[in-house]
């Protein structure tokens, strides 16, 4: 599998300005500083997205277009959206950040823009997305068990789409520290997370495997 080209689209303020070309979507959900941009670049090969050691610096639903030659599920060209959500936790933190990533979500994770929800199987339009594949919920790998990203976790399952937990910035841990962090985030998801080190390509190629499972069968005959 190689990423072939990676493009910058659009900054959406509202459900409005979001994609609806019917092309999938794998949508990055994280607090604050978490690295959701970083791992955008580094699942794209190149720098795409903005990055930033200060907490709370998307402020908007960035959107990136993503083609693909190969992978899980046969040769061919295929592409995907990832869609960098605003980080929660940053201006109120523990379990009102939740609120807020509700607020400046709601557009984007409207019902029937979620693959497979009866809306859609009805002929709905979508009004935020043609089709949302599934969520990465990327946590601190450092941090596991805050509140927030409990409560994130909680809010993300009544949406009934595909999700995964994704452990970043696992490189900063030390081996003991990784298995017993990992280990406590699995007890409190009830799932595994995917350790992830963006910096040095840890966990990527895996990363890329979900992905293409979560994307692939949603795309629409050309």
């Amino acid at each position: 599998m190689k990423v072939v080209e990676a493009t910058f689209v659009t900054s959406a303020v509202d459900a409005a300005g979001v994609p609806r070309d019917g092309l999938p979507h794998v949508a990055l959900v994280g607090r604050s500083n978490v690295g959701k941009s970083t791992l955008v670049n580094a699942l794209a090969g190149r720098a795409i997205a903005r990055t930033s050691a200060a907490p709370g610096k998307t402020r908007l639903a960035n959107l990136y277009r993503i083609t693909v030659d190969g992978g899980p599920g046969g040769p061919g060209r295929w592409r995907v959206y990832f869609a960098d959500l605003p980080g929660y936790g940053y201006a109120r933190g523990g379990r009102d950040s939740v609120v807020e990533l509700a607020r400046i979500a709601a557009s984007y994770f409207s019902p029937v823009a979620i693959a497979g929800h009866p809306e859609q199987r009805r002929g709905v339009k979508p009004r935020a997305t043609d089709q949302i594949a599934g969520v990465l919920h990327l946590v601190d790998a450092r941090h596991p068990g805050l509140d927030a990203d409990r409560d994130a976790h909680d809010w993300l399952a009544s949406l009934g789409v595909e999700r995964v937990v994704v452990a970043t910035k696992i490189d900063k841990l030390s081996r003991a520290e990784r298995a017993r962090n990992l280990e406590e985030l699995k007890r409190g998801f009830g799932t595994a997370a995917l350790p992830i080190s963006a910096p040095r390509g840890e966990g990527l190629d895996d990363l890329w495997n979900l992905i293409t499972r979560m994307a692939r069968p949603t795309l629409r005959p050309r």
